[in-house]
């Protein structure tokens, strides 16, 4: 059984870091999420309802572990994105 080859992290409600295929849904759905702009950092990043709508379309789409940098948890989707659309409700 090969490893994934892709990883999500979230923190403060929102993406820190990724590793994703850019031929895959993920990229594509993140590529969604950047359109409506990226802080420098994700303490600083406000996500819009279309942006968190995309974030959970990453989430979905990617084929690996998603952690919250926070706790080291790794997540499930169903885990990772009410973490995103819950945050700062």
């Amino acid at each position: 059984m090969s490893e994934p080859t892709e990883h999500l992290l979230l923190k403060w409600g929102t993406v820190k870091a990724w590793h994703l295929n850019e031929d895959g849904p993920a990229f594509a759905a993140l590529k969604r999420y950047a359109e409506g702009g990226m802080s420098a950092g994700a303490a600083q990043q406000h996500d819009t309802p279309d942006q968190k709508a995309a974030l959970c379309d990453v989430i979905d789409a990617v084929d690996g572990p998603i952690k919250n940098d926070w706790s080291g948890e790794v997540m499930t989707k169903d885990q990772a994105k009410a973490y995103v659309m819950e945050y700062r409700a």
